[in-house]
């Protein structure tokens, strides 16, 4: 089986020659490169070039094309500041007042920001690979790209305050997401990751996911698998047990676990979602290699006989992560533990 075949047999519940292995890198790509952060996440070529690198490097199953999560603000009219050495952030939001909602517009994807360099990486990866290995490309989920638009507080006030202009931002993110991810899928890749990490229990109550969340989930997946994504791939981390129940709703067919959800209460609730997951991103810094060997070895054992499973950290891996430690998780599968 190749990266892609492997992937396919897990989200189907097809026992795969070996489980499948995701590792989130994406800023630890520039690292291992010896490239800048700021460059990495302002260049597509570059882009495509440092994960090549690290797939040849690491041997796993997916590449990606994730800059950081100021793409769509700042397409938007978001204003960003940039760092050598780390992810840029938000320094101004585009919306400051959501009553003026009308001043914004959807942006272009060819045209608009950083998103044609990251259509760019898309294509390049594409072409280099393939259908032999996973190219994932990544749209922020509704209510990330609402707090990225204006501001984390006001956007939890107006939630509060004004929902039904708070439903018109994300309506307007659910516009940006749709359109950014439909690029990304004519342009190589083989599925948009919907990044949403504000709406995590750990940030919104899960009332606020199923009455705001929810049907707008439902909206972007039809959409990218009407267009032929691979499959629908959500990434919320945190303590997200509260809200598992409402994925197979949404679509969702990969749910990724972040390192506080226990993986086998997740497969009850969602006993025909593929799982990815699950390991402590920091572990990627501080622990041994085979403190990560084990608990790879562990999670493995868990769910090597039932499918459905793709071996993973349970967020991004951290750029300055050991590589050795990243090694241990991807030869995990290989090496029979």
């Amino acid at each position: 089986m190749n990266s892609l075949e492997r992937i396919k047999a897990a989200t189907s519940f097809v026992i795969p020659d070996r489980v499948p292995v995701i590792a989130q890198v994406f800023g630890h790509a520039a690292v291992l490169a010896g490239v800048p952060i700021g460059k990495y996440v302002r260049d597509g070529d570059l882009l495509a070039r440092c994960q090549l690198k690290a797939l040849a490097h690491y041997g796993y199953d997916t590449v990606f094309t994730l800059m950081d999560s100021g793409v769509e603000t700042e397409a938007v009219g978001s204003r960003l500041r940039y760092r050598s050495d780390m992810y840029p952030y938000v320094e101004h939001y585009v919306i400051a007042d959501a009553k003026e909602m009308n001043s914004v517009a959807v942006p272009d994807p060819q045209r608009s920001g950083r998103m044609p360099e990251m259509l760019k990486a898309a294509s390049f990866l594409r072409s280099e690979l393939g259908n032999e290995v996973l190219i994932t490309g990544c749209v922020l989920g509704p209510m990330t790209l609402a707090m990225q638009l204006l501001g984390p507080e006001k956007a939890l006030f107006l939630a509060v305050d004004d929902p039904d202009l708070f439903d018109r931002v994300l309506d307007f993110a659910v516009e940006v997401a749709i359109t950014f991810g439909l690029a990304q899928i004519e342009a190589g890749a083989h599925l948009p990751l919907i990044f949403d990490p504000s709406a995590s229990p750990a940030v919104i109550p899960p009332r606020f996911f199923r009455e705001f969340e929810l049907p707008r989930l439902r909206r972007l997946f039809s959409a990218f698998k009407s267009a032929g994504s691979f499959a629908n791939w959500l990434h919320i981390a945190g303590p997200v047990d509260p809200i598992c129940p409402y994925y197979p709703e949404a679509g969702v067919e990969i749910a990724n676990l972040d390192y506080c959800v226990d993986p086998l209460h997740a497969r009850k609730i969602l006993p025909r979602t593929c799982l990815d997951g699950n390991i402590k991103p920091l572990s990627f810094i501080e622990a041994e290699p085979a403190d990560v060997a084990a608990e790879s070895a562990r999670l493995l054992e868990l769910f090597r006989s039932q499918g459905g499973f793709i071996l993973s950290s349970g967020c991004e891996i951290p750029p300055e992560s050991r590589p050795e430690n990243v090694a241990a998780m991807v030869s995990a599968p290989r090496s029979g533990r």
